[in-house]
């Protein structure tokens, strides 16, 4: 009877672990911004590491042949994100960002004389944004946008910068 019983209580404990939230094995996600793509051909590419349910870290880097775009030619950057859904690894997020970015000024030579026009600057920022899962989690969609603060300008570039995507991940 004492055999029965062990049984019985190993059973309901086995049976209590499995009642949580399932084990997360797939802890990287891999993102392509297909927003930025469609709007100006520019390629981006985000990588994001979840720690717990919660909170993850990232990167992101985007390359564009248009030197004298907003955002420059290329960039790269990190990011940390907080989630606040009620699903965990998904829903609403805030996220805090760095940016490094190059690129070209539209000023004409003919207006200041012979000079470079080439820039690099570093850009800190906050955003926020929405991530949705697939039933089987291995697929993704994700719209953020972000605002951040030139930390170097120039004088003739703008002090703010901004960021937006609609971007599609997988999970592994």
């Amino acid at each position: 009877m004492k055999n029965l019983y062990l049984a019985i209580a190993l059973l309901s404990v086995g049976m209590a672990n499995a009642q949580a939230y399932p084990r997360f094995t797939a802890n990287n996600e891999v993102k392509f911004n297909i927003g930025l793509f469609l709007a100006n051909a520019t390629v981006e590419g985000s990588y994001e590491y979840f720690f717990n349910e919660d909170t993850s870290i990232g990167g992101t880097l985007y390359f564009n042949g248009d030197a004298t775009d907003y955002n420059g030619n290329f960039g790269i950057g990190p990011n940390l994100r907080a989630y606040f859904g009620y699903l965990p690894r998904s829903g609403f997020f805030a996220e805090a960002f760095g940016l490094y970015y190059t690129g070209e000024d539209e000023v004409p030579e003919s207006e200041l004389g012979a000079r470079n026009n080439d820039y690099g600057t570093t850009a800190l920022g906050l955003g926020i944004g929405n991530k949705w899962m697939t039933q089987s989690g291995k697929f993704s969609l994700e719209v953020n946008a972000g605002l951040g603060r030139n930390i170097n300008p120039k004088d003739d570039q703008d002090t703010f910068m901004f960021r937006a995507a609609l971007s599609i991940g997988i999970r592994f």
